[in-house]
């Protein structure tokens, strides 16, 4: 909420730092003083989407951005956000995280005649507010929120103010931010960095926080919940320049690497280095701790997007190398000690030491930062099935043999709260643990295709 700003402008740019979230789709919607809405949005990365005559046909004074990383409804452009609806009430909706009983929702909605023109579990939000009887839209906010189980950190654009709102268990991030008098909100705190505005604080669990042009304003739609913050934003998934409950993410990383170093040495090798980029902060933490040097053993290809173009038999024979390539003046003859973030299917992985061994690596020691992920999530992270999971139904010495490796180590859950400063009853850990916050976990077999396999879709022009 900023009149005088080019708002359209700022949630670009914000966006744009917040790319690593979502690579599916982007989208921006604005309001102008006559209430009138606009959204623009497409599949591809944000600088794919928008350019500078886009950008200009978004004004406005009020602006609301995302990027899509698809867990509810496949990446079909129907399912780009930020949703529009104007049913009783005029809206455009964003929303990160999964609803775990969007199915039943669904259901119930379009047994009262509500029609969907997605597939996705952030439109059964917007249409659920869009069309609530409540004359204020925080009042609809908050009798709805009641309603959703699972993860939602969410921001509604109304002709005259942007709410934003939290799931009672806080699972996904949502912070508060102010640039210049006036205040905005993002999934995470370097949004703000790129735009010059001051970060605040967290938006607590169950919260729904009201910018309009006079200011802002707070209120709590659930209260006393256990609160369950996902620890995999600490590991991986947020940026590092982030601060995430008062914790830089990057000091937090490479907390992770000293704690690592500590439980798991690795006494033959002479050097550690990282998986880049994600590995880096905590490899730092495990040279420091260990004593070992440390150096760059691999280089990132960091202009790599998803590809559909199969590489032919006679370039995978080469051994088509799109992500990462090792040095052989670096690893060659040494026994190195490689640190990455986390492990989950494992392919990467297995390539990647294999990779080493053909440019001379002695030995291969791989160090992770994050507990072996065992269980899917259903709040938000595309996880896959357990069956696909590396480390689902095998001890750590027989992943180990599976990648290749000469030895293998994963950072305790202790160690990852220790470096964090957080306990498990305030977090979830769900992946690892199998322990899901929400009590959901029984007979929950629902993917993001279950609206597309389960149910015919109503669309709104049928």
């Amino acid at each position: 909420m900023a009149p005088g700003h080019d708002v359209a402008r700022l949630a670009y740019f914000a966006l744009y730092a917040l790319q690593h979230r979502g690579q599916e789709s982007a989208g921006i919607a604005t309001c102008d003083r006559g209430g009138h809405i606009m959204t623009l949005r497409d599949r591809g990365l944000v600088s794919q989407v928008f350019d500078e005559q886009k950008l200009r046909t978004l004004g406005g004074e009020l602006a609301i951005g995302h990027t899509r990383y698809s867990t509810t409804g496949s990446d079909a452009w129907e399912n780009t956000q930020p949703v529009y609806r104007s049913d009783r009430h005029q809206l455009a909706l964003a929303h990160n995280g999964n609803l775990v009983n969007a199915v039943e929702l669904h259901a119930a909605l379009r047994e009262e005649g509500v029609r969907f023109s997605s597939t996705s579990d952030s439109e059964i939000i917007a249409a659920l507010l869009s069309h609530h009887e409540a004359e204020h839209i925080e009042d609809a906010v908050c009798d709805v929120v009641p309603r959703l189980k699972g993860a939602f950190s969410t921001v509604v654009l109304t002709k005259d103010r942007v709410v934003a709102f939290r799931d009672p268990a806080g699972l996904r991030p949502l912070a508060l931010g102010r640039v210049g008098d006036r205040y905005c909100v993002a999934s995470e705190s370097c949004a703000f960095d790129i735009i010059g505005a001051e970060y605040l604080r967290d938006v607590r669990p169950g919260e729904v926080v009201t910018l309009t042009d006079r200011g802002i304003s707070s209120r709590m739609a659930v209260e006393g919940a256990r609160e369950a913050f996902c620890v995999f934003e600490y590991i991986y998934f947020a940026r590092p320049d982030s601060r995430m409950n008062g914790t830089l993410l990057q000091a937090a990383r490479g907390r992770m690497g000293e704690i690592l170093a500590r439980e798991a040495p690795a006494p033959t090798a002479d050097l550690v280095i990282s998986v880049p980029d994600s590995g880096n902060a905590a490899a730092r933490g495990y040279a420091r701790v260990s004593g070992l040097p440390q150096d760059d053993g691999l280089i990132k290809n960091r202009y790599v997007a998803r590809t559909f173009i199969q590489p032919g038999q006679e370039l995978r024979k080469h051994g088509l190398r799109m992500k990462f390539n090792p040095l052989p003046e670096i690893v060659g003859g040494r026994s190195v000690v490689v640190v990455d973030d986390s492990i989950v299917r494992g392919n990467t992985t297995r390539q990647i030491v294999q990779m080493l061994r053909d440019a001379g690596a002695r030995e291969v020691h791989l160090r992770i930062s994050a507990p072996p992920i065992k269980h899917p999530c259903h709040y938000g992270i595309d996880m896959s099935t357990r069956e696909e999971m590396v480390a689902h139904g095998r001890s750590v010495e027989e992943v180990a043999e599976h990648l290749g490796c000469d030895s293998l180590a994963y950072i305790s859950m202790a160690g990852v709260y220790e470096a964090v400063g957080g306990s498990p009853d305030r977090h979830c850990d769900a992946c690892f643990t199998g322990t899901y916050p929400l009590g959901d976990a029984e007979g929950y077999t629902k993917d993001k295709f279950a609206f597309e396999r389960g149910l015919p879709l109503a669309t709104a022009s049928s």
